[in-house]
């Protein structure tokens, strides 16, 4: 079943709650080359047929309307998974 995966991060001008309590656990164990952690979102639309450019285009704009906030939230990549093989799209 062919898989559209939207991927959303927050804003970089943003603070990260989630991030910077990770990111200070993982400091607290030791882990300290790592600098910062983003917490984003990834979303994964099975559908059914083919996945063509006017699908893709929707799932575009599902992306922006809805999987995301627009405020807050960056909409990072619309891309095809399809057998463990990416291939982006924006």
């Amino acid at each position: 079943m062919p898989t559209i995966v939207v991927e959303v991060m927050p804003k970089a001008e943003l603070l990260d709650p989630a991030g910077k309590a990770v990111a200070g656990a993982l400091h607290r164990l030791g882990h300290e080359s790592i600098r910062d952690v983003r917490i984003g979102k990834r979303f994964e639309l099975h559908v059914d047929g083919e996945i063509d450019a006017a699908l893709l285009e929707t799932a575009q704009r599902l992306a922006a309307d809805m999987l995301s906030n627009g405020v807050i939230e960056d909409v990072i990549s619309v891309h095809v998974l399809n057998e463990g093989v990416a291939g982006e799209t924006r």
